[in-house]
This record gives structure tokens, sequence and C-alpha cells, in this order.
């Protein structure tokens, strides 16, 4: 028979014997199994490609998150910048359109009488052969034409204001003109 190793008692009887042959075997199936699992380059990638792949979902759940919250952000951040925007869109609109009215006013308080006189009188004789050329208009124009110009006569009625401005400067620079030539 061998000899046992230094390390460990000998078995006084043969049950100690049993017993210790008993452990060894146990100890021997552990670690054939450990060097077995080791040996499973299969399983081994499998358990790798687990780890990996719920490595990976919980990155991507991350940045997912990362990026709703970034564009939330942005979304706020362009809301707060359009509503400051158009406040001062309006407030420039509304300079701009009392100064309109005011250079209108002075346009008008510089103008003599006799020429209010004759323009109201041009305004008269305008409205009326407008009047004729409009019932002409509708006597002989095709339905098309007549619904894109009755299209640009509701613009001009909704901007009355900015035309009669435009019209007041322009009458106004004329008669500038006319004066010192």
């Amino acid at each position: 028979m061998t000899q046992p190793p230094h390390d460990e008692p000998t078995a006084a009887n043969p049950e100690e014997l049993r017993e210790q042959v008993e452990q060894t075997r146990a100890e021997l199936g552990q670690t054939v199994e450990a060097l077995a699992a080791k040996a499973d380059v299969k399983a081994r990638t499998q358990e790798k490609a687990a780890e990996v792949k719920e490595q990976a979902t919980a990155k991507a759940a991350e940045v997912r998150e990362q990026a709703t919250a970034k564009a939330a952000e942005v979304k706020e951040q362009a809301t707060v910048k359009a509503a400051e925007l158009k406040e001062q869109t309006a407030l420039k609109a509304g300079e701009l359109k009392a100064k309109a009215a005011e250079l209108a006013h002075q346009a008008q308080d510089k103008l003599p009488d006799p020429v209010k006189e004759k323009a109201a009188q041009a305004a008269e004789q305008a409205r009326t052969k407008a009047g004729q050329a409009g019932q002409l208009w509708q006597d002989k124009a095709p339905e098309p034409v007549r619904q894109k110009t009755a299209q640009g006569a509701q613009l001009a009625r909704d901007n009355r204001k900015a035309l009669l401005v435009a019209a007041g400067v322009a009458v106004a620079a004329w008669l500038a003109f006319r004066r010192k030539g």
C-alpha cells in the first residue's frame, strides 16, 4: 500500500478510514464539478453574454432617460424663448404702429386746407369711379379672377390704417418735393 501524506493524520480504525475516504470523495467531486464548470466554454460564454446584455440594457435605459430629460429641458427652453420673442415682437409692433400714427397725424396737420379739400374731392370721385368700375367688373370678369380680387380687397380693408398712413406720407412727400421744385 501507499503511504498517507504527511499533513493528514492516519486513521486509527477502519471506520475512520471510511469517513476519510467519503470526505475525500466529496471534496474530489466538488473539485471535478468546479473544473468542469471552468472547462465548459459554452456555458461560460453564455453567462458572460447574459452579463454583457444586462449591462447594455441598463446603460441603454440610462441613456434613454438622460435623452428624455434633455429633450424636456430643451423643449422648455424653446417655449420660454418663443414666449419672450412673441412678447418682444408685440412690443415692437405697438411701437411701430404708434410711430406710424404719429407720422400720419403730423402729415395731416401740415397739409393746407385747400389740399385737404382737393383730396376729399378726389376721394369722392375715386369712390364714384370705383363703384362704376366695380359694376363693370362684376359684369365682365370671370369668376376665379373676381374671387382673387375680392380677397385682395378684403386684405386692403383689413389693413386700412396702414394704407392710409402710407398714402398720407406719400402725399406729404409729394407736396414737399413740389414746394422745393
